[in-house]
């Protein structure tokens, strides 16, 4: 499988180092290369990816500030020689995070986890749709079979890598979806997303104590990402 990637770093050196490791691996073609997120903008629009190599520190807009406006991203994986952006770059979904310089084993590490998500959602697009929704419930294929699931009875969803978990009253389903996936099949007026791993109820949340959600006795964090959004959504509904 031909895996399209652009690469997004103001530095040439850096750019040459990429290309000459991606050469090396045959499914990888360099579609183009750019010097800031201007530039990978309109390349975006007019060409294929499904892959970047996105450096954090470049002129004009940082990589960070730059992924957080694309409505529908490709796969990322971060490149920069600053260690302190880690921690924000997974929470924005990165498939990696590599530190310059790097060795082409570690360089092939990140490849590789971004070669087998892209099989997985590529071969998920060819099959047929694991989970239909209707009305105030939605089937939830797990362990071989459709399981009927209502809104209602969920408590919150937590992300697992490529799957999901589902946390009912008295049950727990695991299926291979993403959380983008699932929280797009969700009415929105019900359900928040927290955290890049959670998603909960509004109905089911107990309360709320600092960076932390309460769900059915159990507390979920708030991801730094996400708490300014939430904390205002929650604002609206503050008696005072």
């Amino acid at each position: 499988m031909e895996i399209k990637a652009l690469i997004i770093d103001d530095e040439p050196l850096a750019q040459n180092v990429i290309k000459q490791y991606a050469q090396k691996l045959p499914d990888l073609t360099i579609v183009d290369s750019c010097n800031d997120a201007i530039c990978a903008h309109k390349i975006l629009q007019e060409r294929e990816v499904d892959l970047l190599f996105l450096d954090i520190n470049m002129p004009k807009m940082s990589g960070i500030s730059f992924l957080k406006t694309l409505k529908v991203s490709p796969l990322v994986i971060f490149t920069t020689a600053y260690s302190e952006y880690a921690l924000e770059a997974y929470e924005l979904n990165a498939i990696d995070y590599l530190k310059k310089p790097f060795s082409f084993e570690r360089f092939c590490k990140a490849y590789y986890r971004a070669e087998e998500l892209l099989t997985l959602q590529k071969s998920a697009q060819k099959s047929t749709q694991p989970t239909e929704i209707h009305n105030d419930f939605l089937f939830i294929k797990s362990n071989k079979k459709s399981v009927k699931v209502k809104f209602s009875d969920i408590l919150y969803i937590e992300g697992l890598g490529d799957y999901i978990k589902v946390h009912l009253p008295d049950n727990k389903l695991v299926t291979n979806l993403s959380m983008k996936k699932i929280f797009s099949l969700l009415p929105p007026k019900q359900f928040y997303r927290i955290h890049k791993s959670f998603i909960v109820s509004l109905d089911k949340i107990e309360s709320i104590e600092g960076n932390m959600v309460s769900v059915n006795k159990t507390r979920l964090p708030i991801g730094n990402s996400y708490r300014q959004d939430f904390v205002s959504f929650v604002n609206n509904f503050l008696a005072e």
